[in-house]
């Protein structure tokens, strides 16, 4: 009975690692180490973020890819991407690069990284929630969030955040597994009550200086949503044009990542409960 006991330790304790295995295809393998290959014998001074979010224009908006498994894998999904997935490729791309790796369990190391705190790869350690990812970033130094100056930083949102927990058949892996529930909760209430300074779309559609030296080419844009129990709504990466600040998004709309044709002031102003912006850097 003790040998079956520890029998059955030894292969739970073991399940976590087995989940960990990057789940992938090779087209999605061999199109980082092209992507790498390439940055590699390209200026070190490279705006890598507004670089690789190019690369992927055109291809396919699919939601909740990561949520397909029984229990969390580190997917890796280059043909499928949603606002937050394209983001963390792109992120994920940029540190190698920034860093000289050229390898893909480095690129995979990277985006683990960014998509879980503290690196461990398991449902209830993923950001679900757009505020951890950026806290959990800063604290791994690869991500800061602007809040300043003020103006554009004229505005201040508190956060309320429940979505999830109070929406639990929206999200399959979680509706399978309840018993995640109570650290999704913890998740919530350790953002809930905070304070962040964003840019209002009132003054997201000037071009002065002080919007141009707040955001940058490859800022991370995350918009600021007023819907019940979220703070963001939708991701993108900040591009600079003539007319304005514009943004390369996974767009549901259009149902594949593109550079948006309007300004960012002319998106936000179309969507109602989007009320304005807040920026991330990338380090």
């Amino acid at each position: 009975m003790k040998k079956l006991l520890l029998f059955s330790l030894l292969l739970l304790m073991a399940l976590p690692l087995k989940a960990a295995h990057p789940q992938y295809q090779k087209e999605d393998s061999v199109l980082i180490l092209r992507l790498l290959d390439e940055a590699n014998s390209m200026p070190k001074n490279t705006n890598w973020m507004l670089h690789f979010a190019k690369k992927f224009l055109g291809r396919p908006y699919v939601g909740h890819t990561l949520d397909n498994n029984e229990y969390e894998r580190l997917v890796v999904n280059t043909r499928q991407l949603d606002c937050t997935t394209f983001v963390e490729t792109v992120a994920a791309l940029a540190l190698c690069a920034k860093n000289g790796k050229t390898g893909f369990d480095e690129y995979c190391a990277f985006l683990t990284q960014i998509r879980y705190a503290k690196g461990r790869v398991a449902y209830t350690h993923r950001n679900h929630y757009f505020s951890t990812w950026i806290e959990e970033n800063t604290k791994n130094g690869i991500a800061q969030e602007i809040q300043e100056p003020n103006p554009p930083f004229t505005t201040v949102q508190t956060v309320a955040a429940n979505f999830m927990s109070s929406h639990i058949s929206a999200y399959s892996m979680l509706n399978r597994h309840r018993e995640w529930l109570p650290a999704i909760q913890a998740q919530e209430k350790a953002i809930t009550g905070k304070k962040y300074r964003f840019i209002p779309k009132s003054l997201v559609g000037k071009t002065d200086s002080s919007l141009r030296e707040a955001v940058h080419d490859g800022d991370i844009i995350a918009i600021v949503t007023n819907k019940k129990g979220l703070e963001i709504a939708h991701l993108g990466i900040a591009i600079w044009k003539k007319d304005g600040l514009h943004m390369i998004d996974a767009s549901s709309i259009a149902k594949k990542v593109i550079e948006e044709s309007m300004t960012l002031a002319q998106y936000l102003q179309r969507h109602p409960s989007h009320l304005g912006i807040r920026v991330v850097r990338m380090q």
